[in-house]
């Protein structure tokens, strides 16, 4: 393995190693596109750590990015390699659910 280029799966488990980003793919998961504040809510971080770890997300592959106004929608990357999708299935499978987002999102 060339250790100049970290490739596409090792990335995208180095991504859903951390519990914050982890949570997130978990609210994604249930489709549709969620705004940024929606994530805020649900997973009880500020703005700027949720911001920092769906760039992570983002930069993995995992996700899609779309500016509307002030904030930002995410959605999972539709274009997943079968073989990502398929791992992707699977930790979702093996992670709890999170409560819905305690309030409703203004943007």
């Amino acid at each position: 393995m060339d250790i100049t280029t970290t490739p596409p799966l090792v990335a995208a488990l180095s991504a859903l190693a951390d519990p914050t980003r982890l949570g997130a793919m978990r609210v994604l998961w249930g489709g549709g596109e969620h705004c940024a504040c929606e994530l805020i809510d649900t997973l009880g971080a500020t703005q700027s750590r949720v911001s920092r770890h769906m760039q992570a997300l983002t930069k993995a592959g995992l996700v899609l990015a779309r500016r509307d106004g002030n904030w930002v929608r995410y959605r999972i990357n539709p274009d997943l390699a079968d073989e990502m999708a398929a791992v992707l299935d699977a930790v979702m499978h093996a992670t709890p659910a999170l409560p819905a987002a305690k309030t409703g999102c203004v943007a």
